[in-house]
């Protein structure tokens, strides 16, 4: 370097470790390359790392819990084996009310382990748009012409089930009613005990005051059921002035407090709760479906309200059954029909040829409704 030259300040940074001035860092960004990017701290390319790693195990174990609670869905699965009313696939897709006929069977109970006839018999309507639902007991002694067995008639409809299964119990509730079942659900007692201790119990406000099992129970003074209280409370009979109507009437009532508690859903849907009760459930409901049940269908809690069919206790063939009139039973017709936002269809048939009471020749029964078994829903 001569003498008379004056050192640039860049030699000087570069010799000497003269700080540069703002200007030029400045104008060294300006010429840095376009593509060459700061390094991020460590510090903070380790924890990015830490996220996008537990980001990932999530979704790895999620879409593991999906998948085991599908099998456990599909292992409950069983088809009823019958061409339905309607479309329900359709009906599901386009969020329309659905019906489901909910089988409650002795199997399993009090030492029995035969295939049992249904003792619980209920049709469910869910209806997402109005953000109501339905629930119609009829009798488990109707009297009927059983579809498909007509040779035992005069039957009780809790036959149905043990005759033909489940399809045969819905072509029977459509022969009878005149409306569409679109699904079906059987339970044993032993997995409505499962079911009630896997919401965490049950409160209801108990209809009269009895003792029975593990139901110990006041009229009108609310308590908390377990499973087994519950099962106990929804099955006497016997001490209940209104028979086998005021057990349904229990029936619908834990059935409704199982229902309401719908935050419990996701517990009815895991892996280990379905496994826990595939021996004691059954239904045509897929895994897809019931997860659309369980998103689109569950505001249809919002509102419950409860019916059933009335009969009157006959003697027939020596045996008590129970006979509802046409007029009866065009009235449960409509507030099904309406639960499913479907027009006016006259009520079905028992479809007996000849009905008489008081007997033991059932050749002298005759039928007072008309059929609408082929009628189109």
């Amino acid at each position: 370097m001569n003498e008379d030259q004056t050192p640039k300040r860049s030699d000087l940074h570069n010799h000497f470790n003269v700080p540069p001035t703002r200007t030029e860092m400045h104008q060294n960004m300006e010429n840095r390359e376009p593509n060459k990017r700061p390094r991020r701290p460590r510090r903070k390319r380790f924890i990015i790392a830490i996220v996008g790693i537990l980001v990932i195990t999530i979704g790895v174990f999620g879409a593991y819990k999906w998948y085991s609670a599908k099998n456990a869905a599909n292992s409950v699965f069983n088809s009823a084996n019958i061409q339905k009313a309607r479309d329900v696939s359709a009906v599901i897709k386009k969020n329309k009310p659905i019906s489901i006929l909910l089988l409650g069977t002795d199997t399993g109970a009090l030492g029995r382990n035969y295939r049992g006839r249904t003792d619980t018999i209920i049709i469910a309507t869910l209806n997402p748009k109005k953000k109501k639902m339905t629930l119609t007991s009829i009798p488990r002694d109707t009297a009927l012409s059983i579809p498909g067995y007509t040779q035992y008639a005069p039957s009780k409809l809790n036959a149905a089930y043990s005759f033909g299964g489940a399809g045969t119990s819905i072509k029977s509730i459509q022969q009878l009613l005149d409306v569409p079942i679109d699904f079906y659900g059987l339970i044993n007692m032993g997995g409505l005990e499962k079911i009630v201790n896997g919401v965490g119990g049950v409160t209801v406000s108990p209809t009269l005051t009895f003792k029975y099992g593990a139901a110990n129970v006041v009229k009108g003074k609310k308590i908390h059921l377990g499973g087994k209280a519950a099962l106990d409370y929804s099955r006497m009979r016997d001490d209940d002035p209104q028979g086998d109507y005021g057990r349904q009437k229990r029936q619908r009532q834990i059935l409704m407090a199982i229902l309401r508690k719908s935050d419990s859903l996701t517990t009815l849907l895991s892996q280990s709760f379905l496994s826990s009760i595939k021996k004691q459930t059954q239904t045509d409901l897929t895994f897809d479906e019931i997860v659309a049940l369980s998103t689109k269908y569950r505001v249809a809690t919002h509102h419950l309200k409860s019916t059933h069919l009335q009969g009157t206790t006959q003697l027939i063939s020596g045996q008590d059954y129970e006979v509802a009139s046409q007029t009866e039973m065009q009235r449960v017709t409509n507030f099904i029909r309406k639960g499913l936002d479907l027009g006016h269809k006259s009520t079905g048939t028992a479809n007996l040829t000849s009905v008489t009471t008081g007997t033991t020749d059932q050749s002298s029964y005759t039928d007072t409704t008309q059929s609408n078994q082929n009628s189109q829903y």
